[in-house]
Formats: structure tokens, sequence, C-alpha cells
């Protein structure tokens, strides 16, 4: 996996959990996640970090969280 490293606008809810709300590319787009719809640990090392499966306009999508930085997949 190619990590795309970009800026995140988050919530934090009241049992510390980060709830992610914008994301901000290198190149000024910023894209509004409007739902978080899951996020897990990978059990096999497929990821690093937390993955976030987000909703941005109708696309699912995921987003990757390790330490405090936030990364994509790199699309090809």
């Amino acid at each position: 996996m190619i990590k795309v490293f970009v800026d995140v606008e988050c919530k934090t809810l009241q049992n510390g959990a980060l709830r992610p709300q914008k994301i901000h590319w290198s190149d000024g787009r910023v894209w509004i996640i409007k739902r978080t719809l899951h996020s897990c640990t990978s059990s096999e090392g497929e990821f690093e970090g937390i993955r976030y499966t987000i909703l941005i306009g109708s696309a699912e999508k995921y987003l990757y969280r390790t330490g405090s930085k936030w990364y994509v997949e790199a699309v090809p």
C-alpha cells in the first residue's frame, strides 16, 4: 500500500474516540465526511493503525490513522 498523508479535522467524543469530519488534501481541496460508518484495526496486518470506513458524498472510502498521522491509500 502506498500511503498519502493528509490533514484531517476531527471531533473528539466523550469516550476519547476520534471522529473524522474533513479531509484536507495537500493541493487545497477539502472533502467533507458525511458519516463514519465503521472503524477497526487489522487482525491480519493488512494495514497499519486504525481504518475508518467513511462516507464522502455517496461513496464509501477508507481513511487510516496511525498515531497522530492520517493517510489514505494512493490510487494507482
